[in-house]
């Protein structure tokens, strides 16, 4: 069943519409985080795996206004493409090391060179797809069963080492990626031999979805335990500063106006949030530096433990 009239069928369809959903989540994760790169490589591969699947569903298409030529050189690109990101992600997201040829060198010789030789030039010049996918795909078949296992080998390698990063420790994260990937090197045979396009795209697809929901998971769980370990922090650097203040013997005024001056406020707006005047607020403050002993703000902060991590996770104007 196809979709609007295109070539595209259901179920590409369905896939399209939860990867895009999926991208978008992704997409804000690492707006909020952009210091966490695995993520970035990761919706790379997320947007990659939508241009393929677009392309593999609507492509070619007779009522088209591009040549079917051109179209087929797209469709096909866009698996090419898709596999010889693969080396390159498990490189970076995952530090391994051993991938670097197949990261840097072996994609773009073993797949992507006979892509544009046989796909691109000797197709797009002799129009003889046949011919294109019977030789073009003999090198990447071959060469995407090797890689797998190079993938496969770097990863066994690194966990040996025990030297893996935060990211990549969890074995159940990465040896889902590898599972996801698994099948696409299976792509050049797909091709070859012209299998129904909902049952390769199922295939390729479906190890991504359900790891895309496993990260969209693993964040939300990791972003409260931050928070809880932020709030416990919070609540014992709060307890320190309490307790110093009691040391020096301020009052339970001047301990408010204490933490209101060290968090970076004016006498003005410590006026009129705890509704005194200025000159109150100087009384106050003047009762602070002689019983802490200190004739500057930034003193007083150091006497107090105010530490700048104190500051930045707590205001008062919001308390």
């Amino acid at each position: 069943m196809v979709v609007f009239g295109s070539e595209m069928h259901l179920i590409t369809f369905i896939l399209v519409i939860c990867e895009l959903m999926m991208l978008a989540v992704q997409l804000y994760r690492y707006l909020l985080c952009p210091e966490d790169k695995p993520l970035l490589w990761y919706l790379i591969l997320l947007g990659l795996l939508l241009f393929y699947n677009i392309t593999c569903g609507l492509l070619p298409d007779p009522n088209m206004p591009l040549p079917l030529v051109t179209q087929n050189i797209i469709a096909y690109g866009a698996g090419f493409l898709m596999a010889s990101y693969f080396p390159f992600y498990f490189y970076k997201s995952f530090d391994l090391k051993l991938l670097r040829f197949h990261a840097f060198y072996g994609a773009q010789l073993f797949l992507l060179v006979p892509y544009l030789l046989f796909f691109v030039l000797l197709y797009g010049i002799g129009g003889d797809l046949d011919f294109a996918m019977r030789y073009g795909l003999i090198v990447p078949f071959g060469y995407s069963i090797y890689m797998m296992w190079a993938i496969f080998s770097a990863i066994k390698v690194k966990f040996k080492t025990k030297q893996a990063s935060l990211y990549c420790s969890d074995t159940v994260e990465v040896f889902g990626v590898y599972c996801a990937v698994l099948p696409w090197a299976c792509l050049s045979l797909f091709t070859y031999f012209n299998i129904t396009q909902w049952i390769e795209v199922l295939l390729t697809n479906f190890g991504f979805l359900f790891l895309t929901v496993l990260f969209t998971v693993r964040s939300v769980v990791k972003a409260r335990i931050q928070e809880e370990q932020k709030l416990t922090g919070f609540a014992s650097r709060q307890h320190r500063f309490q307790k110093r203040c009691e040391n020096f013997g301020l009052t339970p005024r001047e301990k408010k106006i204490a933490e209101l001056l060290c968090s970076g406020l004016m006498y003005k707006e410590i006026a009129g949030l705890e509704f005194i005047s200025e000159k109150t607020v100087d009384t106050h403050i003047r009762h602070i530096f002689f019983k802490t002993g200190v004739n500057k703000k930034i003193e007083l902060m150091q006497k107090l433990g105010f530490a700048d991590e104190f500051m930045h996770s707590h205001n008062p104007l919001y308390s």
